[in-house]
């Protein structure tokens, strides 16, 4: 999947979200469909290669309440703006995650990444903002 307009954007923001925290297929399966294989993904200033994220995901997997994520009312990923200039995408949005433990993780975040030429991201910087919703 390459990514060429704002509605591009919003599904990989939604599905990518959605796949690497609940889906069964293997993480580097899913970022291959997304990202170039030297992809870097800064967030909050420590920068995250493919292993790495490969890695984080498997915690996450362990900590989500796959039952509400995967409900039809599940509505975590909230875009509030998306633009694709080009080779670059930027977005702001709201990502709220259901815990096996009752809590909810809840962030803005605020990403600026460049493209490759197929369309898949060569690199994210990302801000994340955590908000107060936790129970």
């Amino acid at each position: 999947m390459g990514i060429r307009s704002e509605r591009d954007l919003v599904d990989f923001l939604i599905t990518y979200t959605r796949d690497m925290s609940v889906s069964g297929e293997e993480p580097g399966a899913i970022l291959d469909r997304y990202f170039v294989p030297d992809f870097e993904y800064c967030n909050d200033g420590f920068v995250i290669d493919r292993q790495r994220m490969i890695d984080h995901v498997r915690p996450v997997r362990r900590n989500v309440d796959r039952e509400a994520m995967t409900a039809d009312d599940w509505s975590g990923v909230e875009i509030h703006q998306a633009l694709v200039s080009g080779d670059r995408i930027a977005a702001r949005w709201t990502l709220r995650t259901m815990l096996r433990k009752g809590k909810t993780f809840a962030a803005e975040i605020y990403m600026f990444g460049h493209l490759a030429a197929d369309g898949r991201i060569r690199r994210i910087d990302q801000i994340t903002r955590p908000l107060d919703e936790t129970q």
